[in-house]
C-alpha cells in the first residue's frame, strides 16, 4: 500500500472506516482456507519500519534455543530489502502475502501492532505484544483530540503484554484496553544488555566508536514533536546551539545528537571531535552503554537509561507547550534534574555531581521500573509453555 494512500486512511475518518469494514470483511472470509502453521512465528517491529529493538532479541535468543529448532521465522518490513535477516524469511507489510502470512502464524511478536488497523486475529494465534517503551506522554485514548484525530476501531486482542512495573500495567492497561492479567511485569527483552553488560564490552564499544577516554559521554535523545513539522514533514527546529555547547563543554564532554527517527531526515548536524549525529546508529542500547549520562526530556528512554543508574537530566524548554499539544502523565521536573534554558543546562553539566545525579536516577528506576534484566528468558519460558516445546 503505498504511503500517502496509508496517510490518507490515518487522518481521514470516512477513508478509515471503509478500510476497516471492507478490509476485515475480506480477511474474515479467507480465514478458514489458511490452516495455522504451528511452526511460523511472524515478527513485526515499529510497523515493518525496523529490524529492532524487544523482536529482533527475541528472535536471536530464539535462534539460538534448541527449543525452536525447526520453526519457521518471517519478519514484515515496509522495505525488506533494506534488512539482512539471518536465518529468517522477509515479507512485504500490506501485501496479500503478508496477510496469508500473518493468518496463517500461530505466534506473532511485535513492540508496536500487527493488524494494520484492522481486526483479523485467528483465535489460535498467540499475540505477544513488549511495546517499545514506557510512558511519560500520553498514549493511545489518552492523547487530546485533534481536528483530524479518532480512535481506532479495532480493540487490542493481545495474550501476553510485556511490562516494566505496576506504572506500565495501569497506563497500558487503559489506553489499549488490555486486561489486567494478560500483563507479564517481565520487563522488556531489549533491555536486558543494559543490565548485564561488562565493563570490557562497555570499552570496545567506546573504542569502535572512537570516543575519547578522558572525556565523559553524553547521550542527548529527545522526543519529537507532532506540532513542529511543516507541511512537507521537516522538522522546524533543533533546540541547541551547537557552537555555544562546544565552546562550553567541549574540554569535559562529547555529545551524541540521538534524533526521533522522524525527525532525523530534517536534522543537520556536522561531525566535528565535541558532537556527533548518531540517529542513525543501529543499535540504541549501545549507545545508552557508552554514556556516561543522558539528556532527554518526555521520552521513554528516560525509563530505559534508568536501569543503568547513570545521570539522567531533562531539557524541558517547552514543557508548557508540550503539556498542552500532547499531554504528560507526570511532571519529569519534580523526578529528575531540568532545565528550562540552553544556559541553565549548561550550568548543570559543567557542575554536575555525579553521585547525586546518580542516586535520583536510581529514585526514578524504583519508582517505575521493578523488572529488568531477564526479560528475555522469561519471554521464551512463555512462548516455549504455550507452544509446549
Amino acid at each position: 500500500m503505498k504511503t500517502w494512500l496509508i496517510n490518507k486512511i490515518k487522518h481521514i475518518s470516512l477513508l478509515y472506516c471503509l478500510y476497516y469494514y471492507f478490509g476485515n470483511a475480506l480477511l474474515w472470509l479467507f480465514k478458514p482456507f489458511f490452516r495455522t502453521d504451528e511452526k511460523l512465528i511472524l515478527f513485526v517491529s515499529f510497523g515493518g519500519k525496523k529490524y529492532d529493538d524487544s523482536p529482533r532479541v527475541i528472535y536471536e535468543q530464539m535462534l539460538c534455543d534448541m527449543r525452536f529448532e525447526g520453526n519457521r521465522f518471517v519478519w514484515a518490513f515496509l522495505q525488506p530489502e533494506k534488512f539482512d535477516i539471518p536465518k529468517g524469511e522477509k515479507v512485504k507489510i500490506d501485501t496479500l502475502r503478508f496477510y496469508k502470512i500473518a493468518l496463517k502464524s500461530r505466534v506473532w511478536i511485535t513492540n508496536s501492532s500487527v493488524e494494520r488497523g484492522l481486526s483479523f486475529k485467528k483465535k489460535n494465534t498467540f499475540y505477544y505484544n513488549s511495546w517499545h517503551g514506557s510512558a511519560i506522554k500520553k498514549m493511545g485514548s489518552d492523547i487530546q483530540k485533534s481536528n483530524d484525530g479518532f480512535k481506532s476501531k479495532g480493540s487490542s486482542r493481545v495474550d501476553v503484554m510485556a511490562a516494566q512495573g505496576k506504572f506500565d500495567v495501569d497506563v497500558f492497561s487503559r489506553v489499549f484496553c488490555i486486561q489486567y492479567d494478560k500483563f507479564q511485569i517481565t520487563g522488556l527483552p531489549r533491555n536486558d544488555r543494559l543490565a548485564n553488560y561488562s565493563g570490557d564490552y562497555r570499552n570496545k564499544l567506546r573504542m569502535s566508536l572512537n570516543l575519547n577516554s578522558h572525556k565523559k559521554v553524553i547521550l542527548y535523545a529527545p522526543t519529537y514533536r507532532e506540532y513542529e513539522f511543516d507541511g512537507n514533514g521537516v522538522y522546524l527546529t533543533t533546540p541547541i546551539d551547537m557552537e555555544e555547547w562546544q565552546l562550553k563543554l567541549s574540554n569535559k564532554y562529547i555529545l551524541l545528537f540521538r534524533a526521533h527517527h522522524a525527525v532525523a531526515r530534517s536534522l543537520r548536524i556536522n561531525d566535528n571531535e565535541f558532537i556527533r549525529d548518531v540517529s542513525k546508529y543501529p543499535k540504541l542500547e549501545d549507545l545508552m552503554i557508552v554514556s556516561d549520562l543522558l539528556i532527554s526530556d518526555y521520552s521513554s528512554i528516560l525509563f530505559d537509561y534508568s536501569i543503568m543508574g547513570k545521570p539522567m537530566l531533562c531539557y524541558t524548554y517547552d514543557y508548557e507547550k508540550y503539556e498542552k499539544e500532547r499531554g504528560v502523565y507526570f511532571d519529569v521536573r519534580e523526578k529528575l534534574p531540568s532545565a528550562s534554558t540552553e544556559d541553565e543546562m549548561i550550568e548543570r553539566l559543567v557542575n554536575l555531581d555525579f553521585f547525586e545525579a546518580s542516586n535520583q536516577a536510581l529514585k526514578f528506576r524504583d519508582s517505575y521500573v521493578t523488572a529488568f534484566g531477564n526479560a528475555t528468558k522469561q519471554t521464551l519460558d512463555i512462548f516455549a509453555k504455550e507452544l509446549k516445546l
